[in-house]
């Protein structure tokens, strides 16, 4: 599979209670044919999400969308566009930021929280700017390329999340 220059497609979900951003890199290829976020069936955000707050794992764009909302979480990602070879994020280059400040102005966020090495580092390059005085805190990426984390693994390295939704 050749680099392919990719332009994000998926709008953010938040509203006015957001109190964490979840910023994962650019939607994969299976998440941009379903139009939604952690799209790929292999991918353990979801699981990991409905573990963290003892629920069923929330599944179709709509449970999804209210499970969000009803936490207070607002998901993006941090990249607009990139040069990306399928779902590879040590491939990317020429990275355009998106336009993070456009959440904080609408919400009140406590923290921001990465899925991933390359989200962290992006956004620490790209967007820390965007939004100041919002703590960030690097979490592990839930793609099955990282199979090395069980999803009890990850559950329990997501807690920081909810942490910082019970302070705010």
């Amino acid at each position: 599979m050749e680099p392919a220059r990719i332009t994000h497609t998926l709008e953010p979900i938040f509203d006015a209670r957001s109190r964490v951003l979840v910023l994962g890199t650019m939607p994969s290829p299976k998440s941009r044919e379903v139009g939604f976020y952690y799209g790929h069936p292999q991918n353990r955000f979801w699981k990991v999400m409905g573990a963290l707050f003892g629920e069923p794992e929330p599944t179709g764009n709509d449970d999804r969308t209210a499970f969000l909302l009803a936490h207070r979480i607002a998901l993006w990602d941090v990249l607009a566009s990139c040069t990306i070879q399928g779902a590879s994020d040590a491939s990317i280059t020429d990275a355009r930021p998106n336009d993070l400040a456009r959440i904080g102005a609408a919400a009140p966020l406590a923290a921001v929280f990465t899925t991933g090495s390359k989200a962290s580092d992006l956004y620490r390059r790209h967007c820390m700017g965007m939004l100041p005085g919002v703590s960030h805190i690097p979490l592990p990426s839930t793609s099955p390329a990282n199979a090395r984390m069980r999803l009890s693994d990850l559950v329990k390295a997501y807690r920081p999340l909810l942490e910082a939704l019970k302070e705010g």
